[in-house]
């Protein structure tokens, strides 16, 4: 049965886009077919695994959502076997206005990916960091949500708000969704401040916080440059062992 999961955090910079790139790229290294949704005018998902030029030259999630193009319309392979991509732009940033007085503005995304979500084992959703019209999209299209969490104290302050938002959608839109766990980005053992904030979430969260810890890694961030996942460009790396543990994990918890 497939699984739809929404990447949600309001705070940039938090390794939510390159969780999502890796994430899925592991799944689908691990037999599973994955689509990656870029629902992000900042489009890094989309060029993170190669896809910005192919989506300057055709369409994204932009003519989706003003029905222009179907969501089959705009999925397109990467260069990791069993992973797909539907690409943004910066063109999307126009749908947070145009989506303002529509009817229905919530259920966009869902809509679209409706026909083809069944095609896939994952459907990995990447949202903009906010919590405004193209992120409750991304709520009511899936069926969990993973919170990537930075180690550090202002991402605690953000965490309840994430969680109230989340709390609002289940009453109202989308009451099938659940929360699939919360997932801690980079982490430096060397400092205090990032084992006081895993020690701090851990106690009050318990199972729903992911075992796999993301740890601050030169080679994550470098591959985004290079259009390819982590297990493309440095597949022996911590970053990428990583990653490759959590993917067992999600499916663990399936």
């Amino acid at each position: 049965m497939s699984r739809t999961i929404v990447f949600v955090n309001q705070k940039g910079g938090v390794g939510k886009t390159t969780s999502v790139i890796n994430l899925g790229a592991y799944l689908a290294r691990s037999g599973k077919r994955v689509l990656l949704v870029d629902f992000d005018p900042q489009a890094n998902l989309t060029s993170g695994v190669g896809g910005a030029e192919k989506s300057r030259k055709g369409k994204g999630a932009y003519e989706v959502i003003s029905g222009n193009a179907t969501m089959r319309d705009v999925i397109k392979p990467t260069a990791v076997e069993g992973l797909f991509l539907a690409p943004s732009s910066i063109d999307l940033s126009g749908a947070t206005v145009e989506l303002v007085d529509r009817e229905g503005r919530d259920d966009y995304l869902k809509n679209a990916l409706a026909p083809v979500k069944d095609e896939y084992d994952f459907v990995l959703i990447d949202c903009p960091p906010s919590l405004g019209v193209l992120t409750l999209n991304g709520l009511s299209a899936a069926d969990e949500v993973l919170i990537p969490l930075q180690c550090e104290y202002f991402a605690l302050e953000g965490l309840s708000l994430i969680l109230q938002t989340i709390q609002l959608v289940q009453k109202g839109m989308n009451t099938r969704l659940k929360i699939t766990g919360i997932l801690f980005t980079m982490y430096d053992s060397r400092t205090r401040l990032a084992q006081d904030v895993v020690q701090q979430v851990s106690s009050y969260f318990g199972d729903r916080v992911f075992s796999t810890v993301i740890p601050r890694n030169v080679r994550l961030s470098e591959a985004p440059s290079h259009g390819v996942p982590i297990c493309l460009y440095d597949p022996a790396c911590i970053g990428a062992k990583s990653y490759e543990k959590l993917a067992a994990e999600v499916m663990g918890r399936g």
